[in-house]
């Protein structure tokens, strides 16, 4: 089970998540996300600059420059005589690409982190499945603060969530979130994509994504819990992360962060449903892949080493110990050794 700082809140700021947004969003990048509307809507034909500039109410040397700053800020965008065209429609993640869903989808080019902009949309009010979604972090960071490498192509977000559960049942948010996207990758693309206790996806023994969380209180009950995912789709892991590997990489070919993000958001929606009955742990153990093997695991203070037996109805790790006994591990990093 991933470890969960607590914290009790009473109250939300008076800001709301859309005021937020747009706080975040200057003019430039308002008409930016207009013009990328436009092209996004008409994949299939070039549109002029005439046109842009008569729908979006600026000069055509206006509509030029923002075409030139998105180029510039890695949008494939194609230019011809004849107007302007997005070169790859499917791997735009702007909230107008998810129809039904736009007002839960912010999206930034590049933050800091998700997970910091995740929680002051949390504490300003933002609704349960609220998605903060960016093209790059600066200081992505996975489990006990350690460094996550987030370039460009990745699937780098943090879901906004208020389930109606007490605290002790938070695992279990966690436990869906993973098997939800796990379940994603191998329907969308025939992979064997596995979960590792507690927050991994696993190829084979290389990770392709990771997720944390983070969580607050109001009185008994949860008030928000954020998850962190960090996916590696159709960018390159940098040469330090020896045990990663991307979709791409997988496939041999590049495919649509948008079509995973939807169709994840779908799955995690319906695992989401009465979650406070329901069994997250019996599916989840169905693609595992640490039960039996020889793990390691470290805690802040301690080293563990045995076999994985189990993962019980509380989320956490059955290790089965060299002299015999067994012991129950609620939270640490869990490292698979290799099989001889």
């Amino acid at each position: 089970m991933l470890t969960i700082p607590i914290k009790k809140v009473n109250h939300f700021t008076n800001s709301s998540p859309q005021q937020h947004l747009k706080h975040n969003l200057s003019k430039r990048d308002l008409m930016k996300n207009k013009i990328l509307k436009q092209l996004w809507e008409h994949p299939h034909r070039i549109v002029s600059g005439v046109e842009l500039s008569r729908i979006l109410g600026i000069s055509r040397v206006g509509v030029w420059k923002h075409l030139q700053q998105l180029k510039d800020a890695g949008y494939s965008i194609e230019s011809t005589p004849k107007g302007y065209r997005l070169a790859d429609p499917e791997n735009l993640l702007n909230p107008f690409c998810f129809p039904g869903r736009e007002d839960h989808i912010h999206f930034y080019s590049q933050v800091t982190s998700t997970m910091d902009e995740a929680r002051e949309l949390a504490r300003s009010g933002a609704p349960h499945l609220s998605v903060v979604v960016a093209d790059n972090q600066t200081r992505g960071r996975g489990r006990l603060n350690r460094n996550w490498f987030s370039s460009p192509g990745g699937l780098w977000m943090s879901l906004i969530l208020r389930p109606d559960l007490p605290p002790p049942l938070a695992f279990k948010v966690n436990f869906a979130a993973s098997f939800s996207m796990a379940t994603t990758l191998n329907g969308l693309y025939g992979t064997d994509i596995r979960v590792k206790w507690p927050n991994d996806l696993l190829a084979g023994e290389k990770k392709v994504a990771g997720l944390l969380s983070e969580m607050e209180t109001q009185g008994d009950m949860i008030s928000f819990v954020n998850i962190g995912m960090g996916l590696n789709v159709n960018n390159d892991p940098p040469p330090q992360e020896k045990k990663a590997v991307s979709i791409k990489m997988l496939l041999g070919k590049t495919v649509s962060r948008r079509d995973i993000l939807m169709a994840f958001l779908d799955k995690f929606e319906m695992q989401m449903q009465d979650i406070a009955t329901k069994d997250v742990i019996g599916p989840w153990k169905t693609i595992t892949a640490t039960i039996g093997k020889t793990v390691t695991i470290e805690t802040r203070g301690e080293t563990g080493h045995g076999v994985a037996l189990d993962v019980d109805d509380t989320g956490a790790l059955i290790l089965g110990q060299g002299d015999g006994t067994e012991k129950k591990v609620i939270y640490g990093d869990c490292f698979h050794q290799a099989q001889l």
